[in-house]
């Protein structure tokens, strides 16, 4: 029986090793990332940054929440009304027609007027800043076109 002696080091060196030539780094390093080449400055902003499509956005939801206040907030004082005030819902407003009733067919003429004001709103406030936006976009789509 043969005792040989332990080597002096349980790992190989790292000379031996096939992948530590493979690496300029070790793999856990983070690696250097390259620089970003320059970038010529662009003479006009780009259609995605432009602060028109924030002013539309505004207008929009402005739109959406006139209209929508317009509708809900006439049913909403509907129901409260039939829920908290039974009493001033049954009184008659002429001879067998209660303001429940006459409030309730009023609800039509509301949502056309909820229509009407999102109409509108749409016509003078948000359509003519959509409309700056399109031309602004084809004036883009042309420059980038010619170069």
């Amino acid at each position: 029986m043969s005792y040989d002696p332990p080597p002096s080091h349980p790992y190989p060196p790292p000379d031996s090793s096939p992948s530590y030539n493979t690496y300029d780094t070790y793999p856990w390093q983070p690696q250097q990332q390259p620089e970003p080449p320059e970038r010529r400055p662009q003479r006009h902003t780009a259609l995605g940054h432009h602060s028109d499509l924030r002013v539309l956005r505004t207008a929009y939801r402005w739109q959406r929440r006139v209209a929508t206040l317009t509708a809900l907030g006439y049913f909403t004082l509907f129901l409260i009304l039939s829920a908290f005030a039974p009493s001033f819902m049954t009184s008659t407003v002429t001879d067998g027609l209660p303001t429940g009733l006459l409030l309730a067919l009023i609800q039509v003429p509301v949502t056309w007027l909820a229509i009407a004001l999102y109409e509108q709103t749409a016509r003078r406030r948000v359509d003519p800043i959509a409309d700056r936006i399109r031309k602004l976009a084809e004036l883009d789509a042309k420059r980038e076109s010619a170069r």
